[in-house]
């Protein structure tokens, strides 16, 4: 409770939340005209931190999960808009390159596989351009003379996600949104935090990625339905005056594990990432040496850069991949904007339009409806 003779904070919406899906809801919520404080503790590494930035709903799209490609395209096209918008209230570049993904593959084996995959995606309407081994190298000629071909997805994107976080605190912040360091534990009966204060709100915004199942107050089936997935990856840089090695976001399986090479304009080279089933934040020795091992298997030059940071973070996966984002019929006092796993970035200006939608009595995009929190509940008509 707080101090006596000290008024009680009090806003429109409390955001449970600082990543960025939190912060893009709390900035765009500011400049619909709503009082809004965001609660985040800021303790550990927040998954946007160890993001490598990929807006890849092309070359991530997978069999069966056409609800969740569908999303990821609305968010593609949201977010050069977003980005340009974000730049000008921050005074801050997000580094958005369009160059696109190229694939590769090293046998005719994986080569067969991609072009599965890449059937698949142009049934869907994609763009994908099919490479020899020859058109690969021209593309990115310090790739490996091994590569069999591959496939250039032009739809991809990537964002530099340090960069694009500060630009969204920043724009927040210049929005007015007050932020508290602290933890949102229950929602149950108004907003609590760590310490037993709470806050007066209209809505509560549930945005804590991993940690959302650890506050009260939400459904069980919401709860249960996050679970943290670890993720480690590596930043390179290049030493002197070298050439930048890379210039698309590069994709590759090796020995069966998928890894990721993306570049930034101040030629930072970000590799990844590990999934794991694990709940902590340890950088281990076997994950470095796999990730630089099938690093350099795809850009063999990638052994004279300098390893400058190695990092892991807490994805917040769902049973089926996809986000959680709607409000609850039997509270409309609680909107969830959590769950979505490798794709919070992409999805985070995206998400912000259908949850302040939904914060001001408009209508989210159609596309959201499969992602509504009943899906993961036996009465579906306890939940919108």
């Amino acid at each position: 409770m707080p101090a006596k003779g000290v008024p009680k904070l009090s806003a429109d919406i409390v955001v449970a939340g600082g990543g960025v899906i939190g912060t893009a809801i709390a900035w765009r919520a500011a400049l619909a005209g709503l009082s809004v404080i965001v609660v985040d503790p800021e303790d550990g590494v927040p998954a946007t931190q160890v993001a490598a930035g990929m807006l890849a709903p092309v070359s991530e799209s997978l069999f069966g999960e056409e609800d969740l490609l569908r999303i990821n395209l609305l968010a593609v096209r949201r977010f050069p808009e977003f980005a340009a918008e974000l730049e000008e209230a921050a005074g801050q570049r997000t580094g958005l390159r369009r160059e696109g993904t190229l694939a590769i593959a090293y046998d005719p084996g994986d080569y067969a596989a991609l072009m599965r995959l890449t059937a698949f995606r142009r049934q869907a309407g994609l763009t994908a351009q099919e490479l020899d081994s020859r058109e690969c190298r021209a593309l990115e000629p310090f790739l490996t003379p091994d590569v069999h071909g591959g496939v250039l997805f032009p739809g991809d994107w990537s964002v530099d996600n340090r960069r694009y976080a500060r630009a969204l605190r920043t724009a927040m912040g210049r929005a007015g949104v007050i932020t508290i360091r602290d933890r949102v534990t229950d929602v149950g009966h108004g907003v609590m935090l760590s310490g037993k204060e709470t806050i007066d709100c209209g809505t509560v915004v549930v945005a804590a990625g991993s940690r959302t199942g650890e506050i009260a107050g939400l459904p069980g089936p919401v709860r249960n339905a996050i679970r943290p997935v670890k993720g480690q990856l590596l930043r390179l840089t290049h030493p002197g005056h070298m050439p930048l090695v890379a210039t698309h976001t590069i994709r590759a399986t090796v020995r069966g594990t998928d890894i990721y090479l993306v570049p930034r304009q101040d030629g930072e080279l970000v590799v990844g990432a590990t999934q794991e089933e694990q709940a902590d934040q340890r950088v281990t020795a076997g994950a470095v040496h796999d990730l630089l091992h099938d690093a350099m298997s795809v850009l063999p030059v990638i052994s004279e850069l300098v390893l400058a940071e190695t990092c892991a973070g807490l994805r917040p996966g769902t049973p089926d991949n996809g986000p959680i984002v709607g409000c609850l019929v039997d509270n409309s006092k609680i909107v969830v904007a959590a769950g979505h796993y490798r794709n919070g970035i992409l999805m985070s200006a995206a998400t912000a339009d259908a949850v302040v939608a939904h914060l001001t009595g408009a209508e989210p995009d159609a596309a959201w409806r499969p992602f509504a929190p009943g899906r993961f509940a036996h009465d579906r008509e306890v939940y919108r």
